[in-house]
């Protein structure tokens, strides 16, 4: 049990790649996660890379820029990667088809297929924004995504609204995530989470009983301390 509870309890680092068209808010939303304010932008050429130290979590992000001209050397990025999000423009219904066949086509890369994906439903703060039902709907109509475990946030990445909630919601699915991948392999069962509900349930109730019993130890030993 000691090494599960190493496994599941240490520090973690984890890639998060961030795309979305050009103007979407990627690096807006970046600095509000890593500085916690705003910061003033111009177009990413490239990328931008920042470490953010998010409860317990190192998480190496990727600002990679929307441009036309980047697109194509994306998947010089995809290597390693545990999740990404991708920003939509809530209010730019002109070129809401556009994102969306990016979004699908990141969603079908062979390297990210195993990614947890976040969607950020970014500036709805505007009056003619797109609700978060009406993206998951057209995410649905084009069914872009066949397995991944994946989500629709509102977000104000101007005033972070709706960014941290999603982080936290990101994180707590790379670890559970994680935690499943471990049951898999000490339990040699090779049957993948989508298919087999069975084993999702089994080991979700194993990390809730360690986790139960990680506070009681933390309880007791906070008693003794008095």
């Amino acid at each position: 049990m000691g090494k599960i509870f190493c496994k599941l309890w240490q520090s973690e680092e984890v890639k998060i790649l961030i795309f979305g068209l050009d103007a979407a808010g990627k690096t807006t939303s970046l600095y509000q996660l890593k500085l916690g304010e705003v910061v003033t932008t111009i177009p990413t050429i490239g990328f931008n890379v920042e470490t953010i130290d998010y409860k317990n979590v190192k998480i190496t992000a990727w600002d990679v820029g929307g441009r036309d001209k980047i697109r194509p050397l994306y998947r010089h990025y995809f290597a390693h990667t545990d999740a990404f999000l991708f920003v939509f423009d809530s209010n730019d219904k002109e070129r809401f088809a556009e994102a969306l066949d990016e979004f699908t086509r990141f969603v079908n890369e062979d390297e990210l297929r195993e990614c947890v994906i976040l969607v950020i439903a970014n500036k709805q703060d505007l009056p003619n924004a797109m609700t978060v039902e009406e993206i998951e709907a057209k995410i649905n109509e084009k069914n872009s995504i066949k397995t991944q475990t994946w989500k629709v946030f509102p977000a104000v990445a101007t005033t972070g609204d709706g960014l941290f909630e999603a982080l936290d919601w990101l994180k707590d699915q790379l670890a559970l995530k994680k935690t499943l991948g471990y049951f898999r392999k000490n339990e040699k069962d090779t049957t993948t989470v989508e298919k087999d509900q069975k084993v999702v349930r089994n080991v979700r109730n194993k990390f809730e009983y360690f986790r139960d019993s990680l506070l009681k130890v933390k309880t007791l030993f906070w008693f003794k301390s008095l």
